[in-house]
């Protein structure tokens, strides 16, 4: 198998850029992009760290994250497994990449920037809710803003095709795969009431 590994043999197949897909590009939050923002309860935050990459999707009963101004964002680290690989990344190298989805919408509103991490008590407590504070909240500066065309969401039909979740595997048969002993149909069977109390 051949491999692409000069970047004029990767520009020389794909041709030019639309020009719109250069020029879309923000540096700061618009009013638009904004109210996309500010409408998103879901985010996919990604980080890059000595062992590699990381994607962890983020979610939350409102905004997903907090607009402090047209450049900052902050974005709440509730209750987890503690595995902290996003976190981990930040500490040791703040780039980081954010792709914000609306349900029912068939754009993706991108975001590549730096972060740092904050435990101030004034900022934690800013977040409080159902008698919980966040761990920490992640401090998101804003490199470039823009909008990701419908494509690939058209391609998947993510918002409109029949639910797949019959046909993957559950939680508890992940675990099972490497813990023959785990109850995965009790854990699969019990895992919204568990969660109930646990999501922030």
């Amino acid at each position: 198998m051949q491999t692409i590994t000069d970047i004029k043999d990767l520009e020389a197949l794909y041709g030019a850029a639309v020009p719109q897909s250069l020029t879309k590009v923000r540096t700061r939050l618009t009013p638009l992009y904004r109210q996309w923002i500010e409408t998103a309860r879901f985010v996919v935050l990604t980080s890059v760290g000595p062992e590699g990459t990381d994607a962890s999707p983020r979610g939350e009963d409102g905004p997903v994250v907090r607009i402090a101004d047209d450049r900052t964002l902050l974005l709440p680290d509730w209750m987890g497994n503690n595995r902290i690989d996003t976190l981990r990344n930040i500490v040791r190298d703040g780039r980081v990449s954010l792709m914000f989805m609306v349900a029912g919408s068939n754009n993706v509103v991108r975001i590549n920037g730096t972060a740092v991490l904050t435990a101030d008590e004034a900022i934690l407590d800013s977040f409080a809710k159902s008698g919980r504070r966040p761990r920490s909240v992640t401090i998101i500066t804003v490199g470039e803003i823009y909008f990701q065309c419908a494509k690939a969401l058209l391609r998947s039909g993510l918002w409109t095709r029949e639910h797949d979740g019959h046909l993957v595997p559950t939680a508890g048969q992940f675990v099972n795969e490497t813990d023959e002993s785990f109850d995965g149909a009790a854990y699969d069977a019990g895992y919204a009431e568990y969660a109930k109390d646990r999501m922030w």
